[in-house]
């Protein structure tokens, strides 16, 4: 059995596992050089909270363990075919690779499927179901909001 098998089996437990609490069938693994860092399950249904998927709970989790933000060198092995909010988030964490085993075919017919959602975002946001805006409010009091962040920046 390989490593990438190896990991996606993990994962694929984690969300049986989860099932079998009550939850969603999904599950995560954060891997850096070949050893689990950390692992996540998706916890919607038992926090009330839609952000809770099993490869953000995974991500959070990994990132605390490492104490930055930064997951560059990391690998992810999900359950599932991964949203587009947590794609979003992976690679804003420096995530190169995600592997995943359920693909939204596999989910379609059990509504577990993002493709729709996957469509949608690649739409303008002109033709969009959810109303996005751009108003340029800025303060009149301190300074411009990105330049006082990038004053605060440690000097290098």
């Amino acid at each position: 059995m390989t490593n990438e098998e190896r990991f996606l089996r993990e994962a694929i437990e984690l969300a049986r596992a989860n099932v079998a609490r009550g939850g969603r069938p999904f599950g995560a693994v954060v891997v850096k050089d070949g050893a689990v860092l950390a692992t996540g399950v998706n916890e919607i249904l038992s926090s009330n909270d839609p952000t809770a998927h099993a490869e953000l709970n995974a991500v959070r989790a990994a990132s605390q363990k490492l104490g930055s933000p930064d997951l560059r060198g990391c690998a992810v092995y999900a359950s599932g075919h991964p949203c587009p909010m947590c794609m979003a988030a992976m690679r804003l964490a420096g995530i190169a690779e995600v592997t995943y085993a359920y693909s939204n075919e596999d989910g379609e017919a059990f509504g577990l499927s993002t493709a729709a959602l996957y469509a949608e975002l690649a739409r303008p946001f002109s033709e969009q179901s959810m109303r996005i805006r751009h108003v340029p409010v800025r303060l009149e009091s301190g300074p411009d909001l990105y330049a006082e962040w990038l004053h605060r920046q440690p000097k290098s």
